[in-house]
């Protein structure tokens, strides 16, 4: 008989562990039924931090199913479990699982669903509870593992949740929440599995359901009348300018966009928020993508006659610093499904913006209606090389731009993408010329999620040739390093370049702000900031995960040869952490919006 920690290669050369064969004659259980629901719905894999309350599921996914379709993967946080489900979607558009233990798992994992709120991507988040039926808990430890409405916990940003009292009940409420966490507008959504249930033999087989039928897609209809007006607004327009926000990672959806453009010679502005949607060095695009709109974006903004805002991130928001008001002389076309998740609790919404005419649809499905009825005009010119930034660091220290452009030199041309950046990132060192290229950010602005998004984006990726790559900050990455051992045990090749400046610096900055403002010694800034005395070796907190660590990287002579390194090792199927000792700052574009007063 095999050993049951015995590997067996998939089709990608991801280790699986290996179940014992199972015993003839079992009986099915409730947590049997909720299992091969997801092999029905094709989800490959469930992200997961074990645990008591759904061990009954645990041993379906393994016993009854093999551990495959969906195939288990270990983490050692909840929040890194729905982070790697996070960015798994954030390249194929499709959700995976995460199971999460009990109330108290769910809590560790609220960051992440929050993340993934804020950043409209589809996430199956399982829990468990209970027992529900009291007599049946175990003394102590079942009745704090209990709440009589988990969901309270994450509805706010959740899409929808449910408490399933039985099998058919629980096969019913995972097929709705596949179907809804995947329909626009995207967002995660919780399956609460009651203990009970999940263990409870079943006093007869369920009937078996076509699962494709409850389970359609669900395609806003684009309203061509709308569309129509739309296009008379921008073809009488002197000075259009489009405002892509939201879109997916299709490359027909990307070169929808760009014939939309050069069409209507629009100008376009991109944000660093959200993934890749548009050439960032096509000669129409304004500036550089960045978390708030640089100068050059603004000016842009500003001047425009008519403005197509394509599922922006925070509009109001966009406007007011481009014009001054939420309100501009332009005309707005709004085109979003937004509004459909606003909820009172979380004002991820924004400012309200104007809009003189509202397209109710997905920005793809509009950008294609729109493209249709347009004449194609030639295509831009060139992509420009990227300019040339010498050191600006102390000496002895290395800027984020020095290290960007030893990163892009060591990489060639080889195809990569950036799963992640820092909050010091500079994008106009770093051209976006395909939708994989940037993925975006991990939609919250909370700490700690990059690395798990990173290694499900990885996931994703395995296979495709191109290389992963995630900039993080020190404070990001010690919150989320944990996360590396998944991607060394299950074989997921990944890049984690660490802008470690030693500190918190971003707050940093905040108490310099109201240093001044108070007329008090800004010199004090960096108490309680500091990552120092003793500093951390994040090189071989890596290695400890079984991870190739490079660094400290303190000499800007050193980047080449270590990027060079851990980008072999990474092509070999390895996780590398490269620790790059950087000097504090930030890029112009990135300070300009994050202080207020």
């Amino acid at each position: 008989m095999a050993d049951a920690q015995d590997h067996l290669a998939d089709r990608s050369g991801a280790p699986i562990e290996r179940p014992l064969p199972l015993p003839s004659g079992n009986a099915l259980f409730g947590s049997d039924v909720v299992a091969e629901t997801l092999r029905a719905l094709e989800i490959p894999y469930i992200a997961l931090n074990p645990g008591a309350s759904y061990r009954g599921f645990h041993d379906s996914l393994v016993n009854h199913l093999g551990n495959v379709q969906p195939q288990m993967l270990l983490c050692l946080h909840e929040e890194s479990a729905v982070a790697i489900a996070h960015g798994y979607a954030k390249v194929t558009g499709r959700p995976m699982a995460a199971a999460v233990h009990s109330n108290v798992g769910l809590m560790h994992a609220t960051m992440a669903i929050f993340n993934a709120w804020c950043d409209r991507m589809p996430v199956l988040v399982l829990g468990a509870t209970g027992p529900v039926d009291a007599p049946k808990r175990r003394p102590w430890i079942d009745w704090i593992h209990t709440a009589r409405d988990q969901g309270a916990l994450v509805r706010p940003y959740t899409k929808w949740d449910d408490q399933p009292a039985s099998a058919e009940a629980a096969r019913e409420a995972v097929l709705r929440a596949f179907w809804l966490t995947r329909s626009s507008p995207m967002a995660p959504v919780y399956v609460n599995l009651d203990a009970g249930m999940q263990e409870a033999p079943l006093a007869d087989p369920l009937p078996p359901l076509d699962i494709s039928r409850f389970v359609p897609d669900v395609a806003a209809g684009v309203p061509l009348e709308q569309v129509a007006q739309a296009l008379a607004m921008l073809r009488a327009a002197k000075q259009p300018v489009i405002l892509m926000g939201r879109g997916s990672r299709g490359e027909q959806a990307w070169a929808d966009r760009v014939a939309l453009a050069e069409a209507l010679r629009a100008r376009v502005v991109t944000d660093l928020k959200i993934g890749a949607v548009f050439p960032t060095d096509h000669p129409l695009h304004a500036g550089a993508p960045a978390t708030f709109p640089v100068q050059e974006a603004a000016q842009a903004i500003a001047a425009a006659d008519v403005i197509l805002s394509l599922d922006w991130v925070d509009l109001a928001g966009a406007l007011k610093a481009a014009c001054g008001t939420v309100a501009p002389a332009a005309k707005v076309i709004n085109v979003s499904l937004d509004h459909q998740l606003h909820n009172g609790w979380s004002m991820d919404h924004q400012a309200l913006p104007p809009a003189d005419l509202f397209i109710a649809a997905g920005a793809d499905a509009v950008v294609a209606a729109m493209v249709a009825q347009l004449p194609r005009s030639p295509g831009g010119s060139g992509a420009p090389s990227p300019p040339a930034v010498a050191p600006t660091g102390e000496p002895g220290s290395i800027s984020v731009a020095e290290m960007t452009l030893a990163l892009r030199q060591a990489l060639g041309a080889r195809a990569a993408s950036l799963l992640h950046v820092s909050l010091s990132w500079n994008a106009a060192l770093w051209p976006f010329r395909h939708p994989l290229d940037y993925i975006g950010s991990d939609g919250g602005g909370g700490i700690g999620g990059g690395p798990g998004i990173a290694v499900g984006a990885a996931l994703a990726l395995r296979g495709s040739g191109r290389i992963p790559v995630a900039v993080c900050g020190d404070g990001d990455f010690l919150m989320g390093a944990t996360v590396l051992w998944t991607a060394v045990h299950y074989n997921i090749p990944l890049l984690v370049v660490v802008c470690n400046n030693r500190s918190f610096f971003n707050d940093e900055l905040h108490q310099e702000r109201v240093a001044r403002m108070r007329n008090r010694p800004v010199e004090n800034r960096w108490i309680g900031q500091r990552i120092a005395d003793p500093e951390i070796d994040l090189a071989r907190l890596a290695q400890a995960q079984g991870a190739m660590g490079f660094g400290p990287v303190t000499d800007g002579a050193e980047l080449a040869t270590t990027f060079l390194n851990a980008i072999a090792a990474v092509e070999g199927g390895g996780v590398a952490v490269v620790d790059v000792r950087v000097a504090p700052g930030y890029a112009p574009a990135a300070v300009a919006g994050l202080f207020r007063g």
